[in-house]
């Protein structure tokens, strides 16, 4: 379930690109420093009947993002992503999940960082899983997030 306030995050995170829109991913659970987001099987298949690599890396990625828009101050900050490494556990030929979270302390330090520095970065190590929960892929990445550029901060005033 989405808590209301974090609905326009939601929203915007899957509109924002193309590429994601087209992929038909969706973000199920959202609220303050978690989300959870599943990438359907339609739609997303490849020329074996599995899951296209693709749309799996796609998945991990999105990640960042989105944990990024439900624990820092999108108005002041904006995530890129830096480095993403995804291991292919099994292959999958159902809806895949991917659920991501960051503690208050994580969250605290890297702002502080932020604060400091202009800019930070954040690792996050997860797991893509089946319909029954067996993992898939290991999704491990770093973003940065630094302070929003002038010409983008209209962008995110929906915080």
């Amino acid at each position: 379930m989405i808590e209301e306030k974090y609905q326009p995050i939601a929203d915007m995170a899957v509109a924002m690109v193309e590429g994601i829109r087209r992929t038909g991913l969706q973000v199920v659970d959202l609220r303050e420093r978690y989300a959870k987001v599943l990438m359907p099987m339609e739609s997303n298949g490849n020329h074996v009947g599995i899951m296209y690599a693709g749309s799996l890396f796609t998945l991990g990625e999105f990640a960042g993002g989105i944990i990024f828009g439900v624990t820092f101050d999108i108005t002041k900050y904006v995530p890129l992503v830096k480095e993403i490494n995804i291991k292919f556990q099994s292959p999958a030929a159902t809806d895949v999940t991917l659920e991501v979270s960051m503690t208050k302390e994580q969250a605290a330090e890297i702002l502080k960082e932020a604060e400091t520095n202009g800019k930070a970065d954040f690792a996050l190590e997860l797991e893509i899983k089946d319909a029954k929960g067996e993992i898939v892929s290991l999704v491990n990445g770093i973003w940065q997030f630094r302070e929003i550029p002038e010409s983008m901060k209209g962008i995110f005033a929906t915080q």
